[in-house]
């Protein structure tokens, strides 16, 4: 994708706090909620709950829609994003360390709360594939629509594996455990 796309993307999501997720439940219905979320680059990151609609539906099918953008008094002031992504579950305790503090930079009135135990909130990475860019001061309607590439992921990965293996295997496990005492 075109630097330009990328910078714009990124910006666009590191202006916001919450998505719109759009998931396929299993009657073929689509279901939108609202989530919070931090990112890292193209990479976003929310938790959802374990025995919530949400999971059920991503456990079947991993692929989900997101709507990004806020109001604005003019129209040709919109901006925002459309996302066609995958999500997984992230089980690395370093990348879920990493998560969560990127996830309290964005959402610091939750430093107060114990980080989510993964058995009951599991942190989901979702991997955007397809961007459609909202900018109607390029003209009402105006989008452009770009695909995310394995090369525009590998960047974010590659410069990520030595932050997350730089962090203590247990690290959570020790400090819910210093929690619970």
């Amino acid at each position: 994708m075109k630097t330009a796309f990328k910078r714009q993307i990124i910006d666009l999501l590191d202006q916001h706090r919450i998505m719109s997720v759009a998931t396929n439940r299993a009657d073929g219905w689509p279901q939108a909620t609202i989530v919070g979320y931090a990112n890292d680059g193209l990479i976003i990151y929310c938790f959802i709950a374990r025995d919530g609609q949400k999971f059920a539906n991503l456990a079947r099918d991993p692929r989900l829609s997101i709507a990004i953008g806020n109001d604005v008094p003019q129209p040709l002031q919109i901006k925002g994003l459309s996302l066609a992504a995958q999500a997984v579950v992230v089980e690395d305790r370093g990348e879920i360390d990493h998560a969560y503090a990127l996830l309290l930079k964005r959402y610091p009135e939750y430093k107060i709360m114990p980080q989510p135990d993964p058995a009951a909130v599991p942190l989901l990475r979702i991997t955007p594939e397809i961007v459609s860019i909202l900018d109607y001061s390029k003209g009402f309607g105006h989008t452009d629509l770009v695909t995310v590439s394995d090369r525009d992921l590998a960047e974010f990965v590659e410069s990520r594996r030595h932050h997350w293996a730089g962090h203590p295997a247990d690290s959570f496990q020790s400090r819910m455990a210093a929690r619970d005492h």
